[in-house]
């Protein structure tokens, strides 16, 4: 080895080598915990854009920013409403509101004292 180098390669030189190849491992280790911190957030708070979050986050590395809002949108508190539980008046309200903008009849409305028709909804 020495002939190829010119120079010799002493048992220091190994243990700097392997101390290098530590910290670059371990700074690629924090590069990758650091980029999934949203996503990871976005998950543990069931977040329901979680998916976007986490791209987001992960497209940080090509500047900071794209990071800060990855990182902002995870931690914003979101309600998420299930329309299958709206009181009937609103889920018929909206029914109808659907219907006019897609140009059709609304159905019409249970009558009195009969449960309501689950089966309509999607």
């Amino acid at each position: 080895m020495e002939a190829l180098l010119g120079f010799h390669i002493g048992f220091w030189d190994y243990i700097t080598f392997l101390a290098i190849l530590l910290i670059l491992i371990a700074l690629r280790a924090a590069i990758i915990i650091i980029l999934g911190l949203p996503g990871r957030i976005a998950i543990a708070h069931y977040h329901p854009q979680a998916d976007a979050v986490t791209t987001l986050g992960w497209l940080g590395f090509l500047g900071v920013v794209p990071w800060v809002y990855a990182l902002i949108w995870a931690l914003k508190p979101t309600d998420v409403i299930d329309i299958r539980y709206m009181p009937e008046e609103e889920r018929r309200a909206t029914d109808a509101m659907i219907a006019r903008l897609a140009g059709k009849e609304p159905s019409p409305p249970p009558p009195p004292g009969e449960p309501p028709d689950r089966s309509a909804t999607p």
